[in-house]
């Protein structure tokens, strides 16, 4: 049961070949047999999850259905889930249990998910390998002295080994995208505002998007048809109306207009995975779409816009973790002072650290206007540049990652080229634009991805090129060894 996709998994439960307790059952055991080696998961809802999926299955007994009534999913750990450890990866948060659920976990839950566990995370988010969670980092199942990519690391290693159909992410500069690419599934990064960021803990506010982990696009649109939607608890959502988006999958690519900038393809590109590229394109070709080079002129400017518009807006976010109202406090606090130095020094992780330090000196007197300020600007100057060639094409098309997958540990000493690794996805979150990976083949035997973004709440013509071409190519079939 392990190897089905969600689709597959609601045709199941559907026709009565088992039942969602029987799924859940046999996951859980699956789960604690092989996530030891991966540390996927930060916490397991054994208890929950059981008592879910016998409620499902009554409401299906009673007529009910739905795609995802009764299907066995994770939620990564910065989405508060209500009596239950949300720690988001960091020493902070360790003995912190949510008290009310986020939006994405109430509506996933009221459309009858079966939550297995919270997956392990880069620590509050910050990170692309999930080497810096207090909880250890988490091993890529395709090779397990590699990185799963960050931060949604846990939640990927754990869709990718079989351990589940499909988890929820969270995506700030790639953190979606990048893991899909470095474990071959597909992970959709939605518009900003067209899914809650109520009860999602805070990375950077303008920037953080939750979004779908899963093997096929058909699954990333099912999990987020239970995802996405308007919440009045969210100032950011957007009062959008969520389309079917499952029914339009099966569109014609015919005419359909593909944009390739010229910028993706220069020095820092891995050429085998230009090569992949260049095949993804062929594949799309052949199924009508039209390829055109554009150009996206200031993506060279976007990596140090987004850090400092990213540690700006966590210096802000991360300073109500001070060890008085929740979280880690340290032991015999001398003063205040001596209680809040000791209980952040303590509580946060270097990179953490690192990128706090970062935001206060940019926000500071005298260099706010040099650092934030500028760097808002770029950030206007890259969403014009997007504008600007949707007035051309339809999609834009281009690696996810310079590199696959690197070595754990080999760029702990380097944060800058660790940075590097996201150049391809942090325009999307600058501009706020949505945006897909999907799997494309292997470098080494490690997954390489293709990214393809899109005009604002057009996820549902990524999913559907992404699931035309998932029909024509088997990249997203194939499974890690061992699992």
């Amino acid at each position: 049961m392990h190897h089905m996709t969600l689709a597959e998994i609601a045709r199941g439960l559907a026709d009565k070949k088992f039942s969602s307790e029987e799924l859940t059952k046999a996951l859980l055991a699956r789960i604690a047999q092989l996530d030891p080696q991966l540390n996927s998961f930060i916490s397991l809802t054994q208890e929950l999850a059981l008592s879910q999926a016998k409620a499902a299955d009554a409401r299906r007994a009673s007529g009910e259905s739905g795609a995802l009534l009764g299907a066995p999913i994770a939620h990564k750990d910065l989405f508060c889930t209500q009596g239950i450890r949300t720690s988001c990866g960091s020493k902070m948060l360790d003995n912190f249990k949510a008290p009310y659920d986020a939006t994405v976990v109430a509506k996933l839950a009221a459309a009858g998910t079966v939550t297995l566990g919270k997956t392990n995370m880069d620590e509050f988010a910050m990170g692309s390998a999930n080497e810096s969670s207090y909880y250890g980092a988490v091993k890529n199942p395709w090779n397990l002295e590699h990185v799963p990519g960050g931060s949604s690391g846990g939640s990927a290693a754990a869709v990718a080994a079989r351990l589940l159909p499909a988890a929820t992410a969270t995506d700030t500069g790639g953190s979606i995208r990048q893991p899909a690419a470095f474990t071959n599934l597909t992970g959709l990064k939605p518009t900003y505002g067209r899914v809650s960021r109520w009860g999602m803990i805070a990375y950077a506010s303008s920037l953080d998007q939750g979004g779908p982990l899963a093997r096929t696009a058909e699954d990333c649109a099912i999990l987020l048809q239970g995802m996405a939607g308007f919440d009045p608890n969210d100032s950011t959502s957007i009062d959008e109306p969520v389309p079917d988006y499952s029914a339009s999958l099966n569109g014609s690519l015919q005419g359909l207009r593909v944009g390739v900038p010229k910028e993706y393809f220069g020095a820092g590109l891995d050429p085998r995975i230009a090569e992949l590229i260049q095949n993804s394109i062929k594949e799309l070709e052949k199924l009508g779409a039209v390829i055109k080079q554009i150009s996206l002129p200031n993506m060279q400017h976007a990596i140090p816009a987004y850090y400092v518009i990213a540690p700006a807006e966590a210096s802000s976010n991360l300073s109500r973790f001070d060890g008085v109202r929740f979280g880690h406090r340290c032991e015999n606090p001398q003063n205040l002072i001596d209680l809040y130095k000791r209980s952040r020094g303590e509580g946060f992780g270097a990179e953490v650290q690192r990128r706090i330090m970062v935001g206060a000196y940019a926000l500071s007197a005298g260099y706010y206007d040099a650092y934030y300020l500028k760097a808002q600007k770029i950030r206007r100057l890259v969403k014009n540049d997007f504008m600007s060639a949707f007035n051309e094409v339809d999609i834009i098309l281009g690696p996810t990652t310079p590199n696959p997958a690197w070595k754990l540990g080999a760029k702990n000493s380097d944060p800058i080229a660790e940075y590097l690794e996201d150049v391809y996805t942090i325009t999307a979150n600058l501009a706020g634009l949505p945006g897909l990976s999907m799997p494309a083949g292997f470098v080494d035997g490690l997954p390489v991805g293709v990214q393809l973004l899109a005009p604002y709440f057009q996820e549902g013509r990524l999913l559907n090129v992404a699931h035309q071409y998932q029909l024509n190519t088997d990249w997203h079939t194939r499974t890690p060894t061992g699992f």
